[in-house]
């Protein structure tokens, strides 16, 4: 039976942006970066009001269409509870549409608090760690950034079938990175289309590209957990990025800029992001030569998946 949660009930998601591919992983690995959304969900009395504060302020839908709601909504009835309205307040720090995961981050965010509204009413009807990566891949079709911002690090996923459900069932497990990894984002100031990029993508590819991907991602695995002077290598990749490469011409140039300069970087996401993992701060003079292109640095600690309180 659903029960209907009492009025005045809150709670704050704070909710990591994240990276995927690494490279070669493409639609498998991600790894979580710490900058933050954070979602404030309270049940009232009617209603549904929602209020966004920094990215994507202005821009998009104030009501049941937003992905948040829809995320809260979808986590309530998975939950088995329900509520009589609701007041939703997101304050955004994680760029729109540039490859760090805000769509995945929104998806997760909107769960979680669900999963921490039922459990004031009953701890026993949070949402399970597994159900969270299921729900959010479902949201995003893939579960490498979500399953990234739920469980922090970095992440292997996959997907598999599932006949019970008549769907795909989604799975990750955590990797710890290495403690002296760190990552740098280049963000340029335009947007990218996840969906137009990825009908870049060949339906076949050669099989010394795929063999030689198998490889790299292998590699990658080492590299982020034990031998992070391998990342040069273990981030190559002839599946994706080549294929995007004309579609951002920008992301594209810094991506060879940075691995000409021995730093493993890739295309974040489907861009237009670029992701550097290094042991080290960023040059100097290429973090000037990208900011005078107008390109923002942002310094990001790897980071643990979302909290909620």
């Amino acid at each position: 039976m659903t029960r209907t949660l009492p009025v005045g009930t809150t709670v704050t998601a704070r909710v990591p942006a994240s990276s995927a591919n690494l490279g070669a992983g493409f639609d498998t690995f991600g790894i979580a970066l710490g900058l933050y959304d954070e979602i404030t969900v309270t049940v009232t009395s009617a209603g549904l009001t929602v209020r966004v504060v920094g990215e994507g302020a202005g821009e998009v839908p104030l009501g049941d269409g937003h992905l948040v709601v829809r995320a809260v909504q979808r986590g309530l009835r998975a939950a088995g509870v329900a509520v009589d309205g609701l007041d939703v307040l997101c304050r955004n720090c994680i760029p729109h549409s540039r490859g760090l995961g805000s769509s995945a981050s929104a998806a997760v965010g909107g769960l979680v608090a669900a999963s921490g509204l039922a459990a004031k009413l009953d701890p026993g009807s949070a949402l399970t760690t597994d159900r969270l990566i299921q729900l959010a891949g479902e949201f995003e079709g893939h579960p490498d950034n979500s399953s990234a911002s739920i469980l922090g690090g970095v992440v292997v996923s996959w997907t598999e079938p599932d006949p019970d459900r008549g769907g795909p069932r989604y799975r990750a497990v955590r990797l710890d990175p290495h403690p002296a990894l760190r990552a740098t984002a280049l963000v340029p100031p335009h947007r990218s289309s996840t969906s137009h990029t990825r009908m870049l993508l060949p339906d076949l590819v050669p099989h010394a590209d795929a063999v030689f991907n198998v490889s790299r991602a292998a590699l990658a695995v080492v590299a982020v957990t034990h031998r992070p002077d391998l990342l040069i290598p273990a981030t190559e990749d002839r599946l994706h990025q080549p294929q995007r490469a004309a579609a951002i011409p920008v992301t594209t140039e810094w991506v060879g800029r940075l691995r000409a300069a021995g730093i493993a970087a890739t295309v974040s996401g489907a861009g237009p992001a670029v992701l550097a993992l290094t042991l080290d701060e960023l040059p100097t003079y290429l973090r000037e030569q990208a900011q005078a292109a107008g390109l923002q640095v942002l310094d990001l600690p790897l980071c643990g998946g979302v909290t909620v309180e």
